[in-house]
C-alpha cells in the first residue's frame, strides 16, 4: 500500500508541475496595455503587449463576427507572402487555430513551422476573440519580423468558418507595435493645466501645399512649470488636410510679427524661431514625456513665445474650408528632474537636396559635427541624454536612421525605421537612453524610392518635395536647435560631368542628366563623397558652419531567431544569424489545447520515477 501511495504522490507532483509549466508558457494573463481599431468601421479591435527581454509579443484580436478571424504582418507593397495566424470556433464548440501565410492575394497555406501559441479562443453572440503569442523573430521564413520599425499589421475575418479571404474583409494598418512607454504607465499630476496653441478660423488656400504660421504666447505663470504632455487638436472634417504641426520656441530677443502668414513666403519674419519643442505629423497621436523630463516654462531662461507652423495638403483644391487646428499642451507646477530640448538633425532642407527619378533605391545623408557645440552654445554642453525621437520624410521616403560616431568610430545606431510610413509619424521612445558627448558626429541617412516619378525631386516644404529630418528629444536642455548638413553641389555636378561655378548652377545642372540606373548610383556616390557643409543653429538664430566627410555605416546584424518549440522547422530555414532556444513564455500550438510537457518537467518525472523504482527494488 505504501508503494502505491508513493507512486500516486509522485505522479500527482509531476502532473502539478506539468500544469504549471503549461500555464507559464502561455505568458501573462494581465491586461494588455496597447490597443487600436484596425478598420474604419471599428469591427476589428486589437490589444497587444510584449516582453522585450524574452522577445515575445501577445495579441488579442476581437472581431464582430461568428466566423474565423486572422491577424499577422505583411510588407509595404503586397499582402502576398504575409503571415496570418487564423482561428475560430466551430458550431459544436471545438476550436481551430493555425499559423499560415498568403501564397497569393486570396489563398492561405499552413506554415511548416507553427510559431504561434494559442492562449484563448472564444465566441459569443457578437464577437469572436483570439489571443495568442509569437516571437518577435521566428526561424520560419514565412513569418515576418516584428521590430521597432513601423509594422504593417494584416487583419482579416470571415462571416462563417469557411477559411476564404475576401477583399472587403482584409485590412492593413501601420502600427508601432513595440512602443516603449504608454501614457497609462506614466504619472499624471493632479494639478495639470491645459493650454491650446492654435490658429482660429483660418481659410485654407486652394493650393496643394500651404505652410501657415503664427506667433503665440506660452502660458503665463508666476513660477517654473513643466509641460509634460501634448496632443494634436484637429478639426474633424479637416483632419486629413493637416499634414504636420510644429511648435518652435522663440528666443526672447526676437521681434515677432502678428497675424497668420506663409511660413516660407515673402516675409522672412514668419520663419523666425527654429528650435522645435513639440511636433505632430499625420497618423500620430498624443505623446507624454517620461516622468523625469519636461519642457520648462516660466523662468527667465525659458521662451515666452512660440511659432506655430501648420502644414496643409489640399490635394483636391477644396474651396471655403476653415480650420482651427493646433497643439494642446498639458503643464503643471510639479517639476520634473530635467528640462528637455529637441535637436533637429538631417539634410538641410533646400533644393540642393535632389533625388533622381526612377530610383529603386537612393540614399541621402546629412552630417552633424558637435565639436563646435560648446562654442556656439556659449557655455559647456553637458552630455546629451536622448530618450525619444521623431522621423520625418515626405512621400518618397522608405527608411531613415541616425548613427553615432566617436573618435571616427561608429558606436551606435541611435534610431531607425526600415519600414517608414509617411501616414504614421509619431514621437517614439528609445528602449534605452543614448548618451551623445561633445565631439561626437551624428549622421542621418534617408532611403528614397522614386519609381513613380519621371522628374527630379528637390528638397523643400511641399509634400511633393522631400525632407530628411530626425528630431531627437533629450535632456538637459542646451541652446543648440539644429545641426544639419548638405553636400558641396558644385563638386557633385563636376563628378556628374556637368559645369557649375556656383550652387545654383550646380543644382540646375542636375536637370541635364539622363537618369539611368548607373547615373543614379553615380550621383548617390558623388553626394556621399563630397565635402559636407554642416550648419549649426541656436535658439537665438546664431548660425555657425563647419565641414566634414560622410563616414561609412556598418549595418546592424539581425539578431538570432527563436526556434519553434513545436511544429516543423526545415533545415534551410535556419538563418546565418543562428538559433536560440525559445523561452518558456512561448511554445507552438496548432489547436486550442497546448498539449505537451516541457523538457524540464519530463526529466523531473523520469528522475522521480527512477528513484521510486530503485527504492522499491532496494526494499524488495
Amino acid at each position: 500500500m505504501a508503494h502505491v501511495f508513493l507512486i500516486r504522490l509522485i505522479l500527482l507532483l509531476a502532473l502539478t508541475l506539468v500544469t504549471h509549466t503549461k500555464d507559464s508558457r502561455l505568458g501573462p494573463r494581465s491586461r494588455l496595455r496597447y490597443s487600436r481599431f484596425l478598420d474604419p468601421s471599428n469591427v476589428m479591435f486589437l490589444r497587444w503587449d510584449f516582453d522585450h527581454e524574452a522577445e515575445v509579443i501577445t495579441f488579442e484580436l476581437k472581431v464582430r463576427t461568428a466566423g474565423w478571424v486572422g491577424l499577422g504582418v505583411t510588407n509595404r507593397y503586397t499582402n502576398v507572402g504575409g503571415d496570418l495566424v487564423v482561428g475560430g470556433v466551430l458550431p459544436n464548440g471545438n476550436v481551430y487555430f493555425s499559423d499560415q501565410h498568403l501564397v497569393d492575394e486570396y489563398t492561405l497555406e499552413e506554415d511548416g513551422s507553427q510559431d504561434a501559441e494559442l492562449q484563448g479562443l472564444t465566441e459569443d453572440a457578437v464577437y469572436t476573440t483570439m489571443r495568442y503569442s509569437r516571437p518577435f523573430r521566428s526561424c520560419d521564413p514565412h513569418d515576418q519580423d516584428i521590430s521597432v520599425d513601423t509594422v504593417r499589421v494584416l487583419a482579416a475575418y470571415g462571416q462563417d468558418d469557411t477559411l476564404t479571404l475576401s477583399p472587403e474583409h482584409i485590412f492593413v494598418k501601420s502600427i508601432f507595435l513595440l512602443q516603449m512607454v504608454h501614457p497609462d504607465d506614466l504619472e499624471v499630476p493632479e494639478d495639470t493645466l491645459i493650454h491650446d496653441l492654435e490658429i482660429t478660423d483660418f481659410l485654407i488656400p486652394e493650393d496643394d501645399t500651404t505652410y501657415a504660421c503664427t506667433f503665440l504666447p506660452l502660458p503665463i505663470v508666476s513660477k517654473k512649470h513643466h509641460i509634460h504632455k501634448f496632443e494634436p487638436k484637429l478639426i474633424y472634417h479637416n483632419e486629413t488636410m493637416v499634414h504636420h504641426i510644429l511648435v518652435y520656441a522663440c528666443g526672447n530677443a526676437s521681434a515677432l510679427p502678428t497675424g497668420i502668414s506663409d511660413c516660407y513666403g515673402a516675409d522672412p519674419a514668419f520663419s523666425l524661431c527654429s528650435q522645435v519643442i513639440v511636433g505632430w505629423a499625420v497618423g500620430g497621436m498624443s505623446y507624454q514625456f517620461p516622468d523625469d523630463v519636461g519642457i520648462s516654462i516660466g523662468t527667465p531662461l525659458d521662451p515666452q513665445w512660440i511659432r506655430l507652423e501648420i502644414h496643409y495638403s489640399n490635394f483636391h483644391n477644396l474651396q471655403g474650408i476653415y480650420d482651427s487646428s493646433g497643439i494642446r499642451v498639458y503643464y503643471s507646477p510639479r517639476l520634473r528632474k530635467y528640462d528637455m530640448g529637441v535637436l533637429q538633425l538631417g539634410f538641410f532642407t533646400f533644393p540642393i537636396h535632389f533625388i533622381p527619378p526612377g530610383a529603386e533605391s537612393y540614399l541621402s545623408y546629412g552630417l552633424c559635427k558637435s565639436e563646435k557645440f560648446e562654442e556656439i552654445n556659449g557655455a559647456p554642453v553637458p552630455d546629451i541624454q536622448v530618450f525619444g525621437y521623431l522621423l520625418h520624410t515626405h512621400l518618397a521616403g522608405r527608411a531613415l536612421q541616425a548613427v553615432q560616431y566617436r573618435n571616427g568610430k561608429q558606436i551606435k545606431t541611435i534610431c531607425k525605421d526600415d519600414s517608414y510610413d509617411f501616414n504614421l509619424q509619431e514621437t517614439r521612445d528609445l528602449p534605452k537612453r543614448v548618451v551623445i558627448k561633445a565631439g561626437d558626429d551624428l549622421l542621418v541617412e534617408c532611403h528614397y524610392q522614386t519609381l513613380d516619378r519621371d522628374t527630379l525631386t528637390f528638397g523643400g516644404p511641399s509634400t511633393i518635395n522631400e525632407m530628411c529630418l530626425i528630431f531627437l528629444f533629450y535632456y538637459p536642455r542646451n541652446n543648440i536647435s539644429s545641426c544639419m548638413g548638405y553636400p558641396d553641389i558644385i563638386s557633385v555636378a563636376h563628378e556628374m560631368g556637368e559645369e557649375a561655378s556656383d550652387p545654383m548652377e550646380g543644382m540646375m545642372a542636375m536637370n541635364n542628366i539622363e537618369w539611368t540606373p548607373e547615373n543614379i548610383k553615380k550621383a548617390e556616390k558623388a553626394c556621399k563623397e563630397a565635402q559636407q557643409i554642416v550648419v549649426i543653429k541656436t535658439i537665438d538664430e546664431v548660425v555657425e558652419n563647419t565641414t566634414g566627410q560622410i563616414p561609412d555605416i556598418v549595418p546592424t546584424p539581425r539578431g538570432p531567431c527563436l526556434e519553434s518549440t513545436g511544429g516543423k522547422v526545415e533545415a534551410q530555414d535556419k538563418t546565418p544569424a543562428g538559433f536560440r532556444a525559445a523561452p518558456l513564455t512561448l511554445s507552438s500550438a496548432s489547436t486550442a489545447s497546448s498539449g505537451g510537457f516541457s523538457l524540464a518537467t519530463l526529466l523531473f518525472a523520469q528522475g522521480a520515477l527512477s528513484w521510486l523504482f530503485a527504492s522499491l527494488q532496494a526494499r524488495d
